[in-house]
C-alpha cells in the first residue's frame, strides 16, 4: 500500500533522482510546472540528480539540455547508464581493462572516465560493453555478439526495449541485448533500470542518506526503486495511467504517487481502510463491488488517485485478478 509522509518530501528525503523523460520533460519541452518545482525542492534543501538509461548522450550534453528547458543542470547532476556500466567494469576488472565498446559516444565518454580502455580490436578486448548508438555499424554488434558467446564477460548500459524519437517510438538498445542473449546463451549484466547499478551509482555520486526515486514508469522506475531499496514518488505526466497503476503487482508499487514534480513540496498522507473494507481519504471513498472498482464523493485529484490505487492493489492481492475499472473511467479528475 501507499506510505505516508507528515511534511514536504523535500524536507525528509535529501536527494531526488529524477527520470528525465516524461518526468521533467516531454520531447523539447519541460513538463508544466517542472522547473519550478525543481526550484522549489532545492530550495526547501533537497539535492537533485537526473537518472537516465539513455547511454547515448554524455551527461554534459544532458544537462545543456535541461539548461536550456529552463532546469539548471551541470553535468555532475546527471548520471547516465553509460556511467553506472562503466562503473560496474571498474569495481569487477579494474581500472586499466580493454573494453570492446559497442555503443556511442556517451559510452565511450563513460569508460575513459573510469580508467577504461575502449577498443574495437576483438583481439585484445577483455570485456565487452553494449550501449545504444544511433550511428553503430551493424559489424560491431556482430563482434561483440561472438565475443560474448565465446565467453567475454558483458555489461549492457540497459534493457529498454524502445525509445522516443521524432518519428514514435524506436527500438531500443534493449532489442540488441535480447538478440545478442539469444545468440551467445548468456545473460547480459544489466546496469539500468530496473537493475540497481545504475541507482547505486547515483546515491553514492551524490552521497545520499536517504533518496527518493521519482519517475513515471513502473517497470524501470518503480520497479527499480524497489530493487534498490529506496522510497519511490510516481508522477502521472509521462507513460503510466489508470490501467497501470490499478493492475500494479507489488513490485511495481510506488511509495507515494502524484500528478506532476510538485508531489515532491507537499506532505503525503495514506488512504486508511475502515471495516467495511472501502478506503477513505479526504472526501473520497474507493470500495471493490463485485469485482469493479467504484469511487464516491469529493476531493484533491491525488487523493482520488491515493484511494484508487490502494483499493485497486487490495483487490488484486486478495484475488490475483485486477479490478474492472469500467465505472471509474468517467470520473478521473485528471490523467497522464
Amino acid at each position: 500500500m501507499l506510505g505516508s509522509c507528515g511534511e514536504p518530501l523535500a524536507r525528509v528525503y535529501d536527494l531526488a533522482m529524477l527520470d528525465l523523460d516524461g518526468v521533467v520533460y516531454v520531447g523539447d519541452h519541460a513538463v508544466g510546472g517542472a522547473p519550478e518545482a525543481i526550484d522549489a525542492a532545492r530550495a526547501l534543501g533537497m539535492a537533485v540528480a537526473f537518472v537516465t538509461n539513455n547511454a547515448a548522450r554524455p551527461p554534459a550534453a544532458v544537462a545543456e539540455h535541461l539548461s536550456a528547458l529552463g532546469v539548471p543542470a551541470r553535468a555532475d547532476d546527471v548520471v547516465t547508464s553509460a556511467q553506472a556500466g562503466a562503473r560496474v567494469v571498474r569495481e569487477r576488472h579494474g581500472a586499466g581493462t580493454m573494453v570492446f565498446l559497442c555503443g556511442g559516444p556517451g559510452v565511450e565518454e563513460a569508460l575513459l572516465a573510469e580508467q577504461l580502455v575502449p577498443t574495437a580490436d576483438p583481439a585484445a578486448a577483455e570485456v565487452v560493453v553494449t550501449g545504444y548508438g544511433p550511428d553503430l555499424p551493424w559489424r560491431r554488434i556482430l563482434e561483440a555478439s561472438i565475443l560474448v558467446r565465446d565467453g567475454r564477460p558483458w555489461v549492457a548500459t540497459n534493457a529498454d526495449l524502445t525509445i522516443p524519437t521524432s518519428n514514435g517510438v524506436g527500438l531500443g538498445h534493449g532489442a540488441v541485448v535480447k538478440m545478442i542473449e539469444e545468440f551467445s546463451g548468456r545473460r547480459a549484466i544489466v546496469a539500468g533500470k530496473p537493475q540497481r547499478p545504475l541507482l547505486d551509482e547515483t546515491v553514492r555520486r551524490m552521497a545520499a542518506r536517504r533518496p527518493l526515486m521519482v519517475g513515471d514508469r513502473l517497470d524501470t522506475d518503480i520497479e527499480g526503486a524497489q530493487v534498490a531499496g529506496v522510497d519511490s514518488l510516481l508522477v502521472l505526466t509521462g507513460v503510466s495511467g489508470l490501467d497501470d497503476l490499478a493492475a500494479a503487482a507489488a513490485p511495481l508499487r510506488p511509495t507515494y504517487v502524484a500528478a506532476d514534480l510538485g508531489g515532491l513540496l507537499v506532505a503525503h498522507e495514506a488512504p486508511t481502510r475502515v471495516a467495511s473494507g472501502a478506503w477513505h481519504l479526504n472526501g473520497w471513498s474507493g470500495e471493490v463491488v463485485a469485482g469493479e472498482l467504484v469511487v464516491h464523493g469529493d476531493g484533491a485529484p491525488e487523493d482520488w488517485w491515493r484511494v484508487v490505487a490502494c483499493a485497486a492493489w487490495r483487490h488484486l492481492d486478495d484475488t490475483g485478478r485486477p479490478v474492472a475499472l469500467g465505472r471509474v473511467r468517467g470520473s478521473v479528475p485528471w490523467c497522464a
